[in-house]
């Protein structure tokens, strides 16, 4: 199967989504969005990553920055922060350059290795996209570069990892189709989530929605009998 354009989503969504599902569908269904001390920082490090005038060609290695991807058979499109190019036989043609080229991506993060494989999804599905649009061989490995450590980690694209992207698109795309966003289930995460103020975890905690409305016009009551019994006192 193969998607068309309209049908595409956002290749980071599924950092998004292996992070918590109700954040990926606030953000990329409902389109909510909170910028923090954490998003800023790491908007910067990406703009520094992005930029054009830092591209660099040395020898038989060549980096391209702020490279637009795609996967029709993901459908996803995105960008890859940088993509290394290194000269090899088994390669393939880059338009304007001589010789064969291997490519390898490098996603930038701005806080430090996680545990978990949200930050390696996304990086795997860059390769995927990679792989996908140049038509070359699998590409073994990658690298993501974070911030606090300001060093690399090599990322080896496992078939488990990538059988893993190809699940979770599946599923962000059938959700995306039905505009389905999961109810609020608190994780010890949802501290480091940028958009937990949106989110309102501790919303479901305070009672139904019917009992608030029962207790406001409660309270409204009140109000206008004790300002009805001051106008008589008076």
């Amino acid at each position: 199967m193969y998607y068309t354009e309209d049908d595409f989503l956002l290749l980071s969504g599924i950092q998004h989504y292996a992070f918590c599902r109700r954040q990926w569908a606030l953000i990329h269904i409902e389109n909510v969005w909170i910028d923090n001390e954490r998003t800023v920082s790491g908007s910067l490090m990406h703009e520094r990553a992005h930029d054009p005038y830092t591209a660099e060609k040395r020898g038989d290695w060549l980096t391209v920055r702020n490279l637009p991807v795609l996967s029709r058979r993901l459908g996803v499109v995105g960008k890859c922060d940088v993509v290394e190019f290194w000269r090899d036989d088994n390669g393939v043609p880059l338009h304007g350059r001589k010789g064969r080229w291997r490519p390898c991506p490098v996603k930038y993060k701005r806080g430090s290795p996680k545990m978990s494989d949200v930050d390696r999804l996304q990086l795997c599905a860059q390769a995927l996209c990679l792989e996908e649009m140049l038509c070359c061989a699998p590409i073994d490995e990658a690298y993501l570069y974070y911030g606090e450590t300001r060093r690399r980690e090599v990322v080896l694209l496992a078939p488990e990892l990538r059988a893993q992207v190809e699940t979770h698109f599946d599923a962000m795309h059938r959700a995306y189709a039905q505009r389905n966003t999961p109810r609020v289930k608190t994780t010890k995460s949802c501290n480091a989530c940028s958009i937990k103020d949106a989110c309102l975890p501790k919303l479901p905690t305070a009672g139904s929605v019917q009992a608030y409305i029962d207790e406001f016009l409660a309270a409204v009551q009140l109000s206008g009998e004790q300002v009805g019994n001051e106008r008589e006192d008076s």
